[in-house]
């Protein structure tokens, strides 16, 4: 059996993760992963988070099985917490419980093969790197569409003529806030010209918003899911908690679809449960919990993440205005305007490895960094060494 397996090469992040590990410069810097890292490099567990496990640690409840949905108390503050607290939409919304952002994507492109297995989901062109194989893994056709930066937000018109193959019935996946790679976000307006869209070529949209409240706020950054929900009948969404509480291993997400109307929403968590239930079974409840108390301190959740909201965008002005100063080209100036941990360096997959090779500042080929993942001490190191990269061609 074994000798018919494929031939894999290593996961294009963790396999150069694992270059990082094995590199013995003491000065080098990861920008790879997507965490967000504290000035002393470490990812920090929030305060509120802590105290949320402190609180479970004494109540000691029971660890039987849960429901296939998993926390239903979960579950309903997540659905608010997208949504706005008295949105009328609530009323025709299912969501579950899944293992991570990453599972809430692929149960959602296991649903979309039941429901409608001809359809092709059409992903950003640059894009997170998972998405393609886990909605092929699915077994559903994935195509790419332009996703590029044009004054304050994305080129909607080069976007839009590179769906001109969309069919009806086709799923649109888009980046909720603090898009991955790219760090470049739809205005308001580019939002209502997607949901026009979609709404002209009946096509579905799938919003991915794993880092909501590292863009602008946790309002801010669900405005655009909360406008297409209104627009439109069907929204699918896959959310994470991994980012904006910190619970990176304990891998807690959520997939909601918001329907047309509330009579289909029992068939359609069914549906949800059974995709599940073939799969993992049910999610894990100590993360819920955790985030159920978490919901309940929301004034303290805010401001903690409000402090790693700022600090990132403050690392993002400093690397900036550094590049600037040292005669850094015009181009890299594109990154102020991003938002959330990365961005997409403009330097070829050749001057990203001799980023790589001469001076142990780690980045993919494709010139993605966390932002995140920088300190303010090695701001002047790291921009020195992008303008000397850049100046081979």
């Amino acid at each position: 059996m074994l000798h018919h397996l494929p031939i894999l090469s290593p996961d294009p992040i963790w396999g150069l993760t694992a270059e990082f590990q094995a590199d013995p410069r003491p000065e080098k810097i990861d920008l790879i992963v997507g965490v967000y890292r504290d000035e002393t490099g470490q990812t920090p567990t929030l305060n509120v988070v802590k105290e949320a496990e402190r609180q479970l640690a004494a109540t000691a409840g029971s660890k039987a099985y849960r429901p296939l949905a998993g926390n239903a108390a979960f579950n309903a503050s997540m659905t608010r917490l997208l949504l706005g607290d008295g949105a009328s939409s609530l009323e025709r919304a299912a969501t579950i419980q899944t293992v991570g952002g990453t599972g809430a994507l692929r149960l959602l492109g296991d649903f979309i093969k039941l429901a409608q297995p001809e359809a092709t989901v059409w992903t950003t062109d640059p894009g997170y790197i998972n998405h393609r194989p886990i909605f092929e893994a699915a077994g559903l056709h994935v195509r790419d569409y332009h996703w590029r930066q044009q004054a304050e937000g994305i080129d909607v018109e080069l976007a839009f003529n590179s769906l001109a193959d969309a069919r009806p019935g086709d799923v649109l996946l888009i980046h909720g806030c603090c898009h991955n790679p790219s760090g470049i976000d739809p205005s308001a307006e580019d939002w209502a010209e997607i949901a026009a869209f979609c709404a002209k070529r009946d096509v579905v949209p799938l919003i991915d918003i794993a880092y909501l409240g590292f863009g602008l706020g946790l309002d801010e950054d669900a405005a655009g899911l909360r406008h297409l929900v209104e627009a439109l009948p069907l929204v699918l969404c896959a959310a994470s908690c991994s980012k904006n509480m910190g619970l990176y291993c304990d891998r807690l997400g959520a997939a909601m679809i918001v329907a047309p109307n509330s009579g289909v929403l029992a068939n359609t968590t069914r549906n949800l449960e059974n995709l599940g239930r073939t799969n993992y079974s049910m999610p894990p409840e100590h993360a819920a919990a955790v985030a159920n108390i978490v919901f309940s301190a929301k004034d303290q959740w805010a401001a903690e993440l409000a402090a790693i909201r700022n600090r990132v965008s403050s690392l993002r002005t400093t690397f900036c205005d550094t590049l600037e100063s040292i005669g850094a080209p015009a181009s890299f100036q594109a990154l102020r305007q991003h938002k959330g941990m990365f961005s997409i360096l403009p330097l070829s997959p050749a001057q990203m490895q001799r980023l790589r090779a001469e001076h142990g500042i780690y980045g993919s080929n494709t010139g993605r960094v966390n932002i995140a993942g920088l300190r303010a001490a090695d701001i002047p190191m790291v921009a020195d060494a992008i303008v000397k990269v850049a100046a081979y061609h």
